[in-house]
């Protein structure tokens, strides 16, 4: 299988968004001008990250907290199977999430 790209992120996002749920691994805190890590993540629909950021926003993160895209070659997105989950982990600058469906 080839390396995911961006665009297959967008479509996986685009095709299931019904069925998507959302585990944020880590992000970005200001107070330590860093990534930190969360605790215990767990995968949550997609519906409860759901946003209604401004168009500048949307670009960044498709519409949902907790997943935020940098661009320009620089989200690490890979495939990811497992916990009975199918889909991707993103990661950059910002942070790591996995995006999924049930499998």
């Amino acid at each position: 299988m080839k390396n995911p790209t961006l665009a297959t992120l967008k479509a996986f996002i685009r095709k299931n968004e019904a069925n998507l749920f959302i585990r944020v691994k880590s992000k970005f805190d200001g107070m330590t001008d860093g990534t930190e890590f969360l605790q215990s993540p767990k995968f949550t629909p997609a519906s409860e990250h759901k946003t209604e950021w401004d168009e500048s926003c949307k670009e960044h993160t498709l519409g949902f907290q907790g997943l935020w895209l940098v661009k320009q070659s620089r989200d690490y997105i890979t495939a990811i199977n497992e916990d009975g989950f199918i889909g991707f982990h993103v990661y950059n600058c910002c942070g790591s999430c996995d995006v999924a469906i049930k499998a």
